[in-house]
């Protein structure tokens, strides 16, 4: 089983290999959808649904991805984000590309797969819709929710009717009885209704079932011809209603583990012409089991307890299952893989054929039983009993011929039996009997490898020699005729091959496999040495047809002879077309249900009898044209007649000229590889397949010169073409210079009138100008000496400036200089005092015992000296600097006026070493203490100097801003 995970990818192949499904389990492909997040996560599948074809399909998640699914093309594309989870999904629309999609949100949306884009947005709803019916027609749709359902015009999209119901009853299921104009509801009071769709009108009711047997209805399905509806829900039991007589004529008893039915789904089979047998029930354990409705046979199942089942579909055709699982994946299994076991010819077994009584029958006697493998008889009531005929097989020996004996239980002699009293196979069942009769293997493998192989080169251009007007006919014939000629080499040389196998292409066109191996059983049984003469007719076969006529009709025969009317003419048209063009589709049904039915030499049989039974016109015709005309247009025949002929002419021929004795036996087709054909003339077939490549590659030659020579040709037109375009444009350009040079003459002519104007003009204000321009210098001589006048001012004040500053800086630095010195001074004598003052410790100690009375006498005196010398000192320096402030204020900018003395006042407030020692000599009481080693100076004397430095601060700014007062300069 293969695995496809969808991830993030939009588009993509399906599967990676060719799918080999099991019969176990007939699985193709499981398709997963994970996330590829940080927190990867499963996106569940919840809705699917088949297109019309059968081959594609459509699947949303619960996030609202819609993908498409191309079985036969074996791609997915992502269609659609709806953003929200689909409840329910329709894809069998007029317009195939477009699908129905219903939303969380109620809602109805119409997307179109191949633009995606929003075609129709359709509301109405009050809740989530679970059901979406579309007409046969794809004209209208029925949606169906639990409190309404609504019938829509998909033409124009609008509303066309409304369901309103009583809220105490809610809606099953509404939808559309196939290929009718029925529509069917049901309700959840087991109550249903058959309306028209036109009017509304209620055509019936079903009546209710069975007390012994009721059951709430939940799931229903109906048959593809519209006839028998089922019916479940919670419960082990079906209801199989017939809905021409409205009336319960079966209830079939499911195995007693299905508790309750949760889906069911008929099964289409191509030769049941819709009335299918075969039912698809999904129970509550998420197993499918498919039984037949007539035999009550378990035929398969799918799912399984681990891997349940939460919804199916199954395609139109018949050959896929489309299952979402339980845990959200999508399976697709093939149906021909699962019933590959059910087809084989089974045992000879007891049957049981029942008559339906006319008269209506209780419950009791309508319940039969599903099992597996074997017919299970109908319960049998005690009230009434059904006659029943069981047909036992004789074991002593009576056994009929082998060969009679065909698959699915008929009998070749008995159908013939049945052919000979009605004429013709029932409609209903033609296309099963022609299987069995025909035995046909359906090589599903090897019929997929021929056409893997692709068109085959001789009908590549199969259209414009047959222009059918169906784009699908002519697909299925061309696919058709290319796997017959992949198959065997000479029917890509065989030219009436197209009007042998158009007739069964147009009848099995929903099912190639089939329409192939009828074609293939045709040719290898009823068209036997055909080919020996090729590619000429084949003149054995026509030769045992003209000597059947001879024998049975010398007449006609004779007058084909004098009209010069060959074989060729008279036989063969009908032979290669299989006498489609001179019959109806029912009387050619009618005629093959014979021919398949006996003998190869038959279909010879009734090419003599055609002609026989029309020996009448026949014999009026003259003309060669007219014979053509006859045999290759319909004409006014009974076809029973013409079959009873040929039933007369197989009895009746002698065995010497009867065909039967020429042909070989019915042989079908073999299982799993289909025979070889080698039944022709193979030098020739290999000598006209080299020549028609010679041909093919002298034409693909022939092609290429003549596309280069068309190519040269057509760069010669083009350059021709540009050419002539250039010398037009040459021409153009040419008229458009002289145009110009015209209109540049008069724009000259103009020009030069307006530089006479211009020049004048500029005369006038070159005059002007240049009496502007002598204003203007004189205007600046003025403003230049008016400039200069200004900058002499100016330098003359910075003049001024730049000397009294020179003197002012002067000044600094005198005071500067004097108040350097005088620092210089006061630190020498302040350090030699020190000096001395340590001396006269020194001394002091060493005579303070021996001159202890001296010194306080010395100390009175000294200190009366010292106040005395102190107080005249004081009064000399404050008279000398009195003196000099006066003086340097009177004459403030003269160099040579007398600087203050700082020397000398700093010396003269100093007392000297002399004094010092006359100070301590004469008054012990001056504020010197040896003693403390401490040097105190008179708070007295100190706050005098700084009063005169504060003055002499004063009248130094005065005399500054007197010298810089202009008036005081002048004075």
């Amino acid at each position: 089983m293969q695995s496809t995970d969808l991830g993030n990818k939009e588009s993509g192949k399906i599967w990676h290999r060719k799918p080999s499904p099991a019969t176990r389990d007939g699985i193709i492909v499981n398709i997963i959808h994970n996330t590829s997040d940080y927190h990867p996560k499963v996106l569940r599948f919840l809705n699917v649904a088949f297109d019309g074809s059968g081959d594609s399909l459509i699947a949303g998640d619960h996030q609202g991805n819609i993908y498409v699914f191309d079985l036969y093309g074996n791609r997915f594309n992502l269609v659609q984000r709806t953003a929200q989870a689909c409840t329910a999904l329709a894809f069998n629309l007029r317009r195939k590309s477009e699908f129905l999609v219903a939303l969380a949100d109620y809602s109805i949306k119409c997307f179109d797969t191949v633009t995606k884009e929003l075609v129709s947005w359709m509301r109405g709803h009050e809740s989530s819709v679970f059901s979406i019916s579309v007409h046969a027609s794809g004209k209208y749709a029925i949606t169906t929710s639990s409190d309404t359902a609504q019938l829509w015009d998909l033409d124009t999209f609008q509303r066309k009717r409304k369901l309103n119901i009583r809220q105490s009853v809610g809606i099953q299921k509404v939808f559309f009885l196939p290929l009718s104009n029925t529509i069917l509801s049901c309700f959840k009071d087991n109550s249903i209704f058959a309306w028209e769709c036109d009017t509304l009108f209620c055509k019936y009711q079903l009546p209710a079932p069975p007390e012994s047997s009721s059951i709430l209805y939940k799931v229903f399905a109906v048959t593809r011809d519209g006839r028998i509806l089922a019916a479940g829900g919670k419960s082990n039991h079906l209801h199989l209603w017939c809905l021409e007589a409205t009336q319960l004529f079966r209830i079939i008893q499911m195995p007693t583990k299905v508790r309750a039915i949760r889906h069911l789904e008929f099964l289409p089979d191509s030769f049941d012409a819709g009335s299918n047998q075969v039912l698809g029930v999904l129970s509550q354990d998420g197993i499918m089991r498919f039984v037949n409705i007539q035999t009550c046979k378990l035929l398969f199942e799918i799912g399984s307890l681990d891997e349940g089942i939460s919804s199916s579909v199954i395609s139109p055709h018949g050959r896929y299952i489309a299952s979402i699982m339980e845990n959200g994946s999508l399976n697709i299994y093939s149906v021909q893989a699962l019933t590959q076991e059910i087809n084989k010819p089974p045992p000879p077994l007891v049957k049981v054929i029942e008559d339906i009584p006319k008269n209506k029958l209780s419950s009791v006697d309508l319940k039969m039983k599903v099992t597996s493998g074997r017919v299970q008889q109908p319960a049998k009531s005690r009230e009434s009993k059904i006659q029943t005929r069981i047909l036992k097989q004789d074991l002593t020996g009576n056994f009929e011929s082998k060969e009679n004996e065909l698959s699915d239980g008929l009998n070749k002699k008995r159908l013939q039996i049945l052919l000979k009293g009605y004429g013709e196979y029932p409609t209903k069942y033609r296309m099963f009997i022609w299987r069995s009769l025909l035995q046909l293997p359906e090589n599903h493998t090897a019929f997929s490898s021929l056409i893997d192989k692709g068109t085959h080169v001789a009908f590549l251009n199969l259209q414009k020699k047959y222009p059918i007007k169906s784009r699908k006919l002519l697909r299925v014939l061309q696919r058709t005729l290319s796997a017959l000629a992949h198959w065997s080499v000479i029917f890509s040389d065989t030219p009436y091959l197209p009007l042998l196998a158009f007739p069964f292409v147009k009848l099995f066109q929903n099912n190639q496999l089939i329409c192939f191996e009828v074609v293939a059983t045709l040719i290898i049984n009823w068209c036997q040495h055909w080919f020996e003469y090729f590619p000429n007719p084949p003149i054995n076969i026509l030769s045992m047809i003209e000597n059947v006529l001879a024998f049975h009709d010398k007449e006609l025969l004779q007058h084909f002879i004098d009209h010069d009317v060959t074989s060729q003419l008279y036989a063969w048209p009908l032979l290669e077309t299989v006498f489609s063009e001179v019959l109806t589709r029912e009387e050619w049904l009618k005629l093959f249900d014979n021919v398949f039915s006996n003998h190869p030499s038959f279909l010879l049989m009734t090419v003599v009898a055609y002609n026989v039974c029309s020996r009448a016109p026949l014999l009026n015709c003259n003309l060669k044209n007219d014979f053509q005309y006859f045999f290759h247009h319909r004409n006014n025949l009974d076809i029973s007649v013409v079959i009873r002929e040929v039933y007369r002419l197989m009895e009746t021929t002698p065995s010497d000229i009867h065909p039967d004795s020429m042909l070989d036996a019915f042989v079908a087709l073999t299982k799993g590889q289909y025979p070889v054909f080698n039944q022709y003339p193979k030098f020739i077939v290999d000598y006209q397949t080299q020549e028609r490549e010679r041909i093919r590659n002298d034409e693909l030659d022939y092609l290429r010169e003549r596309q280069t020579v068309e190519d040269m040709q057509a760069e010669v037109d083009q350059q021709r073409v540009e050419d002539e375009a250039w010398y037009q444009k040459q021409e153009l350009l040419h008229k458009a210079e002289e145009t110009r040079r015209a209109m540049l003459l008069q724009e000259e002519e103009k020009m030069i009138q307006q530089r006479q104007r211009l020049a004048a003009v500029k005369r006038e204000l070159k005059i002007k100008e240049i009496h502007l321009q002598d204003a203007a210098r004189r205007r600046f001589l003025k403003l230049q000496q008016d400039q200069r006048e200004m900058e002499l001012r100016r330098l003359d004040d910075e003049i001024g400036r730049k000397n009294l500053a020179r003197n002012q800086e002067a000044v600094a630095k005198e005071m500067r200089e004097d108040a350097d010195v005088y620092r210089r001074k006061v630190d020498l004598e302040e350090h030699m005092f020190h000096k001395l003052i340590e001396t006269d410790q020194t001394q002091i100690q060493r005579t303070q015992k021996w001159k202890e009375a001296e010194e306080k006498e010395f100390y009175l005196r000294s200190e009366k000296k010292t106040a005395a010398l102190s107080d005249a000192s004081r009064k000399q320096f404050l008279n000398r600097e009195i003196s000099a402030a006066v003086e340097h204020a009177e004459n403030p900018c003269n160099k040579e006026a007398p600087r203050f003395q700082n020397e000398q006042v700093a010396s003269s407030c100093l007392p000297r070493t002399s004094q010092l020692n006359d100070i301590s000599e004469m008054d012990p009481s001056a504020h010197i203490s040896v003693n403390r080693r401490t040097i105190e100076w008179d708070t007295t004397g100190q706050d005098l100097i700084k009063k005169v430095r504060n003055l002499r601060q004063r009248l130094t700014a005065q005399a500054r801003n007197r010298c810089q007062t202009p008036g005081l300069l002048a004075t």
